[in-house]
């Protein structure tokens, strides 16, 4: 079964600096609907403006993840981790017990494109880490590339939950494949381009659930693509 979730049906906040659009419910979004899926808790759409960004505030009991798409993202946190997050990168902030932490647009005219992905743990409390990895297109490219699981697999980042995170590029044309283990379902979230996902169109801003389906298949249409799957438990 495939349930669509439309770019258009997301939630939708302007702050001026920030354009946000929700997958799931988040801050003053509400809907009893979609409150996530599996472990998959929040999945944000982000452009902030040149300059501008998110002052310090506090989490706890989450694993983060940030994926840029364009521009560049400035981050600094209260482990003493600062770094720059740019298109390729994987960044991963374990906030456990808790962790204080800063986002800001270090440009001066380019807006910065990112998604926003939380996922729960497996365990509450513990210390808080970070990581960062870049991930080269061409390792994307024409395949679906593990960016983050729970045992760190294949170099990518490790996150405390029993989820994979997948990435890839496509060219018009070109497909891929998945495996989706018993007991398992998918999320795919499309964040360019226009692909079929198990015989289903989506489009940019689209996402979609994939529950007791043993194979995910999908093909780009038109333009290139981008887009992110997770594999949960």
């Amino acid at each position: 079964m495939i349930a669509v979730r439309r770019s258009g049906e997301r939630g939708h906040a302007r702050h001026g600096w920030l354009e946000s659009y929700h997958t799931f419910s988040f801050a003053g979004y509400r809907d009893p609907g979609h409150m996530g899926f599996r472990d998959l808790r929040v999945l944000n759409e982000d452009r902030v403006q040149p300059g501008k960004g998110f002052e310090p505030h506090s989490h706890r009991d989450m694993e983060i993840l940030s994926y840029v798409l364009s521009g560049a993202l400035d981050h600094e946190d209260s482990l003493g981790n600062g770094s720059t997050i740019r298109p390729g990168d994987v960044q991963r902030m374990s906030a456990g017990s808790g962790v204080t932490h800063s986002e800001f647009n270090p440009s001066k005219r380019d807006l910065v494109h990112f998604l926003q992905i939380w996922i729960l743990p497996e365990r509450e409390g513990g210390p808080p880490s970070y990581e960062q990895r870049h991930f080269e297109a061409e390792s994307r490219r024409g395949r679906l590339l593990l960016v983050a699981s729970r045992e760190a697999r294949e170099e990518s980042v490790r996150i405390q939950q029993d989820v994979d995170v997948l990435a890839s590029l496509l060219e018009p044309g070109e497909s891929v494949k998945h495996a989706i283990g018993p007991g398992r379902s998918a999320w795919v979230q499309i964040a360019r381009g226009s692909v079929d996902v198990n015989g289903t169109r989506l489009e940019a801003g689209d996402g979609a659930a994939l529950s007791d389906e043993s194979q995910l298949a999908i093909e780009a249409r038109g333009s290139p693509c981008e887009l992110l799957v997770f594999d949960l438990r």
